[in-house]
């Protein structure tokens, strides 16, 4: 049996900025967006590289714009796409990672799949993780040992 999570749902208060924002800052595709009169509005955007989208819009929830909590996107160089995306203007926080002793500053230095993190939140306030996993380190599931 297959169960692929292919859309997620973000409350927004203003659709065209969420667009702008997921678009032009962040890089994602616009796959749709779609209106059937005035009380629906579906604006469907893909991440670079996934196979789940995000849609925004009107008529499609009634979650408090700004409440999901900690959506990750996983990337293979942390500090790579950090620099690139504070470059486009995404407001992140800096570069951490977990140790025995709690959080620490910078990367995880032996570069350990799913160790090191950053964090921002889109104009509303839904909030996202970036997540480095490296693949071809030791990850569990990694196919044919390929680096990413």
């Amino acid at each position: 049996m297959d169960l692929k999570l292919e859309l997620v749902l973000l409350p927004v208060a203003d659709f065209d900025r969420a667009k702008a924002f997921y678009s032009e800052k962040l890089g994602f595709s616009v796959h749709v967006d779609h209106r059937a009169g005035d009380d629906f509005r579906v604006v469907q955007l893909d991440p670079p590289g996934s196979a789940c989208s995000i849609a925004v819009g009107k008529g499609i929830t009634d979650a408090a714009p700004g409440s999901v909590r900690g959506l990750h996107l996983v990337v293979g160089d942390i500090e790579a796409v950090h620099k690139e995306l504070t470059a486009r203007g995404v407001p992140l926080g800096g570069v951490r990672h977990m140790t025995a002793g709690g959080w620490v500053d910078g990367a995880d230095p032996g570069r350990t799949p799913y160790n090191s993190f950053a964090d921002f939140a889109d104009p509303d306030g839904n909030t996202w993780v970036l997540q480095e996993v490296r693949r071809g380190h030791g990850e569990q599931g990694e196919k044919d040992g390929a680096a990413g």
